[in-house]
This record gives C-alpha cells, structure tokens and sequence, in this order.
C-alpha cells in the first residue's frame, strides 16, 4: 500500500514540478526577449520530458540499472504505438513531408543506435550486455546534432510563433522553478521507490516494471498534450511530441545516465529493443500507406493493439 502511495504521489509530484519549472523557466527566457520559438524547442520541450529524465536520472545513482533503460525504451514504445495511436483513433494525422523524408527516420536511427550500444554480447563478444560512460556520451553527441537540426530548420522555416508565454512577476518566476525542481527531485526519488517496491512485491522483475507501468505513467503529460490537441483539430502536433520525446529520452536521457553510471541491460533484452526498432518504423510506414500521409484510425486502432500485445506478452513472460 505504502509502495502504491508513493508511486502515485511520487508521480503527481513529478507531473506539477515539470509544468512548475516549464511555466517559470518560459517567463524568465521571456522577459529577457528569448523567442516563443526558442522557448519552446529547449525549455517546453525538455519540460515534457522532465519525469522521464527525473526518474531515468535518480534511477542510474540508485543503481537501479534496469529501470532506467526500461522508462526510457518502454516510453518510447509508448509514444510510438500509444500516444499516436490514440491520438490517430481520435482524429486521424496528416504528416508533413519533412517529417516523412527527416523526423521520422531519425526516430528509428535513434532506436536502431540504441540498439547497437546495447549489444555487447552480440556485437562485441563481451559477457553483459551495458551502455557505459563512452556509449552515453556518444548519445550526448547525437543529441547536440539533433538540437543544432532542429534549430536550424526552425531559422529556415516559418517566423511564426505559436502560443503565448505567460508573463509573471521575477519572484514567482523564480519560485516555480525552486519548487518545480523540488518537486521533480523529491517526486522522482518516491516513484523511484515505489516503483521498486512494488516489482519487488509482485515478484515482477524491475525490467518490466520500467517498461510499462513507470513509462506509461512519466508518458501521460505527451499523451495528455496530443490527445488535447487532436480534440481541438490539431492532431498532427502528437507526431511531433513522439518524435521529440523520443529522440531525447534515447540521446539526452539515456545519455546523461550512462555518463553518471555505466548500465546494465538486465532483464531489458534485444526483442524490446527490436520492438522499439519496429515500433519506429510502423510510424513511419503509417505515414507512407497509400501515399496519403495519413495515419487513420484503423492504423491507430492497429499501433494500439500492438502495444497491448507487447505488454500482455511482457506480464505473461514473467
């Protein structure tokens, strides 16, 4: 009950620090004349991918290895399958052209790379399976190309700035983000715990406790943001939340925890990488069907019940 409560509370807390410290940190970059371009490809988008980072983050100094490469691949599947398709079965989502020929193919790179570090014994001959300091700051590296990509498409592309960044007074600003990191530091260590409690009360390996129970819950805020954005007609934005998320948690997330700590797979094995490798390119497939550039609601309903198969296989296999 306690491991319940705290995984629940630990959660909540994590979700209102992250949408403290963005709030905060948006109107500070605000004010002092930063863009709502800018604002929004570094600081919201690293807001949406705070409990994932959080968790994956306090995971790696706990040594609790396997769950933070299980939130990470587990939350990338989920934005994959999940948010798209559950967003798809709401509204179907029309794909740009650019994010055909460019975002998607670096999402399934992204996993493909992720698959490659992980694979010591296959590839190299070693004895376990581990993303080391070298490999993390490999993924570090992609991630800095990624970023410097992102920008400059945005200087080519249109001026135009979407949504509004709320303005407040210095102090507040600054209190939000005291108490949105606060939040995140403390909410993430009590789901960290309840997590691992939890897996080890069920007898249910931390593995699989990273993959669906702690990705599912540190996915919610890109799952609440495309869901809301579909049901007010704008349903493309959730193929941009996957493809973001996705290539953070894998290159800044993952990343930066293996740079802290080397970290072995465990009970993370080569079919859930394979899965995610999969999982990309049915996206990215999606978007091809037919030569419409259209991801409907069949191929929704079909990403939905992938997931479903791939987490009952999970639960069955323990």
């Amino acid at each position: 009950m306690l491991d319940t409560i705290f995984l629940v509370g630990g959660l909540l807390l994590i979700l209102w620090g992250a949408n403290a410290l963005t709030d905060g940190a948006a109107s500070v970059a605000k004010r002092f004349n930063i863009s709502n371009l800018v604002i929004g490809l570094t600081i919201v988008a690293f807001g949406t991918s705070a409990p994932e980072f959080v968790i994956s983050f306090i995971s790696s100094l706990n040594g609790s290895a396997e769950l933070a490469i299980g939130n990470v691949v587990g939350s990338n599947i989920f934005n994959c399958l999940m948010i798209v398709g559950v967003t798809a079965i709401v509204a179907p989502i029309p794909v740009g052209k650019g994010t055909l020929a460019k975002e998607i193919p670096l999402c399934v790179l992204s996993s493909i790379v992720l698959f490659l570090c992980a694979n010591d014994v296959l590839l190299d001959g070693g004895t376990t399976n581990v993303i080391n300091r070298s490999n993390g700051l490999m993924l570090l590296c992609f991630f800095a190309i990624f970023m410097g990509y992102t920008f400059a498409i945005a200087k080519n592309g249109s001026d135009e700035e979407e949504g509004e960044i709320r303005s407040m007074p210095m102090w507040k600003s600054t209190l939000l983000i005291l108490l949105g990191l606060g939040a995140l530091i403390g909410g993430g260590q009590l789901f960290v715990d309840g997590a691992s409690g939890i897996a080890r009360s069920l007898g249910v390996s931390e593995s699989v406790i990273g993959l669906t129970l702690v990705a599912g819950g540190t996915s919610l805020p890109e799952l609440a943001t495309s869901v809301s954005a579909a049901l007010k007609k704008n349903p493309s934005m959730a193929i941009g939340n996957a493809i973001g998320s996705n290539l953070f948690n894998a290159f800044a997330v993952l990343g930066a925890s293996a740079t802290i700590s080397d970290l072995p797979l465990g009970g993370i094995t080569n079919f859930d990488l394979v899965t995610l490798i999969v999982a990309s390119a049915l996206l990215w497939i999606a978007g091809f069907f037919m030569g419409k550039r259209i991801i409907t609601r069949p191929e929704g309903i079909l990403m939905v019940l992938c997931y479903v198969g791939y987490t009952t296989y999970l639960i069955m296999q323990q």
